[in-house]
């Protein structure tokens, strides 16, 4: 079930997605300074191609002052607009019955793209994941 869901998602707008995050991640290694969010931009790129199956979780012992701050900055700078446009796409995606697990999985990549930094990419056991642990 998440390979065929993982599918769907992918032609309906993961890729895209992904390819944003991917497009993000490149302009901050250029510009040197933002090297940590463009670590995050490509870790949610590869998370934003296959969602189902993967959850995020924080990194143990990267809870410091530069993660925090970081995160504020890239709040303020960035993720604000990223959530806005995952909410609006999950929005779109929940009208059709198909598209709920879709919009859930969108929903799932909000906690991620407000604060990116500090957090790991992990395979679930489960076989939907709707939630962070």
């Amino acid at each position: 079930m998440k390979t065929l869901l993982n599918i769907i998602w992918l032609v309906c707008g993961g890729f895209v997605l992904a390819l944003g995050y991917f497009m993000a991640g490149i302009v901050c290694c250029l510009l040197i300074v933002t090297i940590p969010w463009g670590i995050a931009s490509f870790r949610i790129a590869s998370y934003t191609l296959w969602p189902f199956g993967r959850m995020v979780v924080d990194k143990p012992g990267s809870g410091g002052a530069f993660a925090l701050l970081g995160n504020v900055i890239w709040l303020l700078v960035a993720g604000i607009w990223i959530a806005i446009g995952h909410v609006l796409t999950a929005f779109a995606m929940a009208i059709t019955i198909v598209g709920i697990p879709l919009a859930i999985a969108n929903l799932k990549l909000i906690p991620v793209s407000l604060m990116p930094l500090g957090k790991r990419i992990v395979p679930s056991n489960r076989p939907f994941v709707s939630s962070y642990h």
